[in-house]
């Protein structure tokens, strides 16, 4: 990680990939209000550059002991507003909507609220050795409802219960076990890992990549509508990409997507 000074999260952009880096290390990047509000401005941002196929999340890291990629929504917002937990929602829900696919490269630990942002990527590289808690219940709250979605999709049931109810540390070791994890790395080859993904997503179809994640979402929602699925699977079979990707199937050649 790139040395950089503490602030809101930034977004880099270039080509095809975007990178967006949580930047408050010495406060274990937590969340702030204007934060949140930073984070939506720039997939705001995102949606709107046709250029962007993969979107990065990171975090700065720089000068903590115990590496934290985020503590979670920032405790202090909870004395100007109780209701903050409900406002924070609208983050990870943004995010699992981006069209780029998202990568989440985890190089810390993660707590509450923060789980959720990683869990609403759409593909997680972690590093050995660091934990996940979600503390919700021990601080006296039912935590949101898509939240709750999301933990059930990529957790599974008891792992999720294990994680709300006890709201014990759970290793990432022990994620990986459930699917969480495309790969867990040590910290010097994180970026390495994540730059294989990277490069194996832009080799895809944009088009169907970004219709299929899509349409993986809706279902694991409870979102089925098969209608809308077929309809996406038809504009696939007549695009531009579909010719091209059986063309050089046939001449056993790299297909060169355009995106239409």
């Amino acid at each position: 990680m790139r040395s950089m000074t503490e602030g809101s999260p930034t977004l880099e952009i270039s080509g095809v990939l975007a990178t967006l880096t949580l930047r408050r290390p010495s406060q274990r990047n937590s969340l702030t209000d204007d934060d949140l509000h930073t984070l939506l401005s720039h997939f705001d941002a995102i949606n709107h550059n046709p250029a962007i196929q993969v979107l990065v999340l990171e975090a700065n890291t720089e000068g903590q002991t115990k590496p934290v990629f985020s503590a979670g929504y920032n405790v202090d917002g909870f004395d100007h507003d109780v209701m903050a937990p409900l406002f924070f929602e609208k983050i990870p829900e943004a995010l699992e909507r981006l069209r780029p696919i998202t990568i989440c490269a985890l190089n810390g630990s993660v707590f509450g609220g923060a789980t959720d942002l990683v869990l609403a990527c759409d593909l997680r590289v972690g590093v050995h050795g660091m934990i996940w808690r979600m503390p919700a219940c021990a601080l006296g709250l039912h935590y949101y409802p898509s939240g709750l979605r999301r933990y059930v999709s990529r957790f599974g049931l008891n792992a999720s219960k294990r994680a709300f109810l006890l709201g014990q540390s759970l290793r990432f070791e022990d994620l990986k076990e459930v699917g969480l994890f495309e790969a867990l790395v040590d910290t010097q080859t994180l970026d390495t890992e994540v730059a294989k993904l990277v490069n194996a997503l832009i080799q895809m179809a944009p088009m169907a990549l970004q219709a299929t994640k899509q349409s993986l979402n809706e279902v694991a929602a409870g979102l089925y509508c098969e209608p809308v699925f077929k309809e996406r699977s038809r504009q696939s079979v007549r695009s531009v990409d579909f010719a091209e990707g059986r063309a050089a199937f046939a001449q056993r050649r790299k297909p060169v997507f355009s995106g239409r």
